[in-house]
C-alpha cells in the first residue's frame, strides 16, 4: 500500500474492551484498515459525531502526519521506529478520563504526566529528520486557527504547533460538536465507554501509521517500548 503521510500513534491495543467499543464508536479499524458499524445509542447520529476524526482512527497523536523529506524512505523510517522504541520505556499513568476540549471530547490521561510527555518530545525531535517541510498553504492554514507565539514557533520550527509544552494527549472520540450536542454524547459515552477504561493505563508501544491515497490511516507496525 502507498502512502501519502506517517505519523506515530499510541493505538489503544485492539483486543481491549474499551478500545474495542471505541474502534467502532468512531467507524474506522486502523489495524484491520476496515471500516466498523457504529454502536446503535437512541437519540445520536454517530455516523456524524465522529465524521471528522474518523479517517484518523482511534489513537492519540506522539509525532504529526507528515510527508517523507527527500531521501528518506518507509523502510527507513520503520529502523529508526523499532531503534527508538527499544530505547524507551513504557509509561504508566493512574487511568483515562472524558473530557471537553472546546467543542469535541477526548480521552484525557490522569496522574503525573512528566514521563508522558518526555516520551512525546523524544518522538517529535527523533522522528523530525523524516519530516518534509510544510507547505506554504499548509502553514496558512494553521494560523488561520489563530496560534500563540510560541505555537507559531513551535509550527515554524516542528511541523506542528502542539507539541513540548504545547502538548496535550488525548484520543479523540467526537468532531467539533455544537454546545447543546455535547451533554447526551458525553452520557452516552459515560455510560458504553468510561465504565471499561483501564486503571492503570499503560502505554506499552507505539505505532507507525501512514495515511493512504484515500485519506484514511492504516497501521503500519506497532513497535513495543522495551527501553
Amino acid at each position: 500500500m502507498t502512502f501519502t503521510r506517517y505519523a506515530i500513534y499510541y493505538a489503544p491495543p485492539a483486543d481491549a474492551e474499551w478500545s474495542r467499543f471505541a474502534a467502532s464508536w468512531l467507524g474506522w479499524d486502523i489495524q484491520t484498515g476496515k471500516p466498523l458499524s457504529h454502536p446503535d445509542i437512541a437519540g445520536l447520529v454517530i455516523g456524524a459525531i465522529t465524521e471528522v476524526p474518523r479517517k484518523y482512527g482511534l489513537h492519540a497523536t506522539m509525532k504529526p502526519p507528515a510527508r517523507l523529506a527527500v531521501g528518506q524512505t518507509q523502510a527507513a523510517l520503520e529502523i529508526a521506529c523499532e531503534a527508538f522504541a527499544a530505547s524507551q520505556k513504557p509509561v504508566s499513568l493512574d487511568g483515562l478520563h472524558l473530557a471537553r476540549l472546546g467543542r469535541f471530547l477526548a480521552l484525557r490521561p490522569t496522574g503525573d504526566q512528566y514521563e508522558l510527555n518526555k516520551l512525546a518530545a523524544n518522538c517529535v525531535t527523533e522522528f523530525d529528520r523524516f519530516r518534509a517541510p510544510l507547505s506554504t498553504a499548509d502553514m496558512d492554514r494553521r494560523r488561520a486557527a489563530g496560534l500563540t507565539s510560541e505555537q507559531d514557533e513551535n509550527l515554524t520550527r516542528w511541523g506542528y504547533p502542539y507539541v513540548f509544552s504545547q502538548f496535550r494527549f488525548h484520543i479523540t472520540l467526537t468532531g467539533k460538536l455544537p454546545k447543546p450536542e455535547l451533554p447526551a454524547v458525553e452520557a452516552a459515552l459515560n455510560e458504553h465507554l468510561i465504565p471499561f477504561l483501564p486503571s492503570p493505563f499503560v502505554i506499552r508501544d507505539l505505532a507507525l501509521v501512514g495515511e493512504a491515497t484515500d485519506g484514511r490511516f492504516h497501521l503500519i507496525h506497532r513497535y513495543a517500548l522495551s527501553g
